[in-house]
Formats: C-alpha cells, structure tokens, sequence
C-alpha cells in the first residue's frame, strides 16, 4: 500500500507558476516540478476543497492551471471531526490564529490518517519549531500526527 501524501495549496502554486526571479523561490518551483514529476505516481496523492478553494482565487489563467492539476487527486472531507482538531490546534497555540485555515490543512490529513503533508509553507506548517506541539496536541485528541515536509524532504533514494 503506497503512503498518503496532501498536497497543500503552496505546492500547487509553485507546481503551476512562471518562474519567479527570486532565487529561493525559484529553487522551490524547481524542486517541486521535479518532485511531481518523479514522484507523482509513487504516493497517493490527496487534497481537500479547502485546497480547491484557496488554488481557485486570484488570476483566472493561474487558477484555471493550479485547478486542473487538483482535479487529477482525490479530494478529502471537511469534517465536523477536522473543524474540532484545527480549532483544538489554534486554541492550544500549536498554530498560530492567523493561520487557522493552515491548521484545517493540517487536521483534515490527520482525521484522514494521511501519512504525510507537503508544504512550501514555512512559517505556519514545515516549521521544527512548531512540529514537537503539533504532535503533541494531535495525539492528546487521540490520533497520530501527519508528516509535515517540503517536496524536497520527501525525496526518496
């Protein structure tokens, strides 16, 4: 059985993008159509409407493209369950407020037993400084927590 792998609206983003001139950024567009590419079909590959939305916002050639990538993945649930565990994550400080809609990314792979969450969200989700409480207030809510990683962490060798 191959892992489960969400996709996050920033991935989407720098999978669609023209290249952008800032040098990290562009390195992050690179690493992420290089991902796709090689391992598109190794993981499975979910999302959720809370990514639809947020991909279908802004320039509509953009978001037309960020749209038919996320057609080709199944898409998950907002549950009842997923709104509790965010609002448990922003209410704990394991997220910031600001973020709550980061936190719903997160708590829709966890109530779905995703393995792991691919980001180029730094500040909010893929952040070593966040990770420990995370965890922590997933598992006291009884489930196990989703990998949060870059396109790049999760290159296989």
């Amino acid at each position: 059985m191959r892992a489960k792998v969400y996709i996050e609206t920033t991935v989407i983003s720098y999978l669609t993008a023209r290249p952008n001139r800032d040098v990290v950024i562009a390195g992050h567009q690179k690493i992420t159509r290089e991902w796709w590419r090689t391992y598109y079909d190794r993981f499975d590959l979910v999302s959720s409407q809370l990514v639809v939305r947020e991909a279908g916002a802004g320039d509509p050639q953009a978001a037309k493209e960020r749209l038919e990538r996320l057609a080709t993945l199944t898409l998950l649930e907002v549950t009842e369950e997923a709104v509790t565990l965010a609002q448990e994550l922003v209410s704990t400080g394991a997220v910031s407020e600001k973020a709550a809609e980061d936190a719903l990314h997160l708590a829709i792979a966890v109530t779905n037993g995703v393995e792991y969450l691919l980001t180029w969200n730094c500040k909010h989700l893929a952040n070593a400084t966040m990770r420990t409480k995370i965890e922590d207030v997933c598992r006291s809510a009884g489930y196990e927590p989703v990998i949060i990683c870059t396109p790049e962490e999760l290159l296989e060798v």
